[in-house]
């Protein structure tokens, strides 16, 4: 018991002392309760009209004040805090199996399949991350598909690099060696073997991709090229409430703060998951 329970404590331990990645656990956990649990609560409709109170300021019925079409800012924050959320975690996850899974294999087998790996890795990464989501976004139209696709395919690069530099540097180490000479077959090997061990470092990667991608998802929203109206989404309702920024600086401000807010605790996350996971390296 005491052998199982005790690298948890270290882990905890180096969380409790990095404030900042303990803050960053936090500021997610709140963030990720206030979008799941937010429209419980305040239960007023984003997408209803409301003309008779359009471009209100911050009132009690109102505590973010209203927009141009009289919805309510706040409900249309947390509602669309879901949608931005969930297109950011699937395209995360999409790359991550996408990317990990090639690079897993690529530096595995090396080989023919290594080398046509990485130059497909090559080619994506001569493009910025943002570049070629709005490539891509234009080109296939606006929407929620179309946005994670643009948003998930710039992200492959660096997972399938992380991954294959993992499994080229696990499959040299003894245990894997060890485990070839007993004669385990390759898919037990690297699925059992250089998977376990080589996991890490990617997941910290996408808890920071997680930042990139929201805010990519609210750049394509705000050009037009991301979630459609009515549809909540962080970025669009960013661009719809800059237009009345002297009337109801609330109303860009709360957007833009839940964005920002957002990054910077996936961020933190990151450091925190990179202490969590630095236990087997200290045995």
């Amino acid at each position: 018991m005491t052998a199982v329970s005790s690298p948890g404590r270290s882990a905890l331990a180096r969380l409790r002392r990095n404030r900042l990645s303990f803050i960053g656990v936090l500021i997610v956990i709140t963030m990720v309760l206030l979008v799941l649990l937010g429209p419980l609560g305040w239960r007023l409709n984003p997408l209803e009209n409301d003309l008779v109170h359009r471009l209100e300021g911050p009132t009690p019925a109102h505590p973010a004040g209203t927009d141009v079409q009289g919805r309510d800012i706040l409900a249309r924050v947390l509602h669309g805090g879901r949608v931005s959320l969930l297109i950011s975690v699937t395209s995360v996850a999409i790359a991550l199996l996408m990317g990990s899974g090639m690079g897993l294999v690529a530096g595995f087998v090396r080989g023919w399949f290594d080398v046509v790996v990485m130059r497909v890795v090559d080619i994506l990464l001569a493009f910025p991350p943002l570049l070629l989501a709005l490539v891509i976004a234009a080109a296939r139209g606006p929407g929620v598909t179309n946005t994670i696709l643009a948003v998930s395919v710039p992200a492959v690069p660096r997972f399938a690099r992380l991954m294959r530099s993992q499994s080229i540097a696990i499959s040299e180490r003894e245990f894997v060696l060890a485990a070839r000479s007993v004669g385990l077959s390759p898919p037990r090997i690297l699925f059992h073997h250089v998977l376990p061990n080589g996991i890490g470092p990617v997941v910290v990667q996408a808890s920071i991709g997680l930042g990139v991608a929201l805010l990519e998802v609210a750049g394509l929203g705000f050009i037009g090229l991301g979630v459609q109206p009515p549809s909540p989404e962080w970025g669009a309702i960013l661009v719809d409430s800059r237009v009345y920024l002297l009337q109801n600086p609330v109303a860009v401000l709360l957007p833009g703060a839940a964005i920002s807010i957002s990054i910077l605790g996936f961020n933190l996350l990151g450091d925190a998951l990179g202490d969590l996971l630095n236990v087997d390296g200290d045995r």
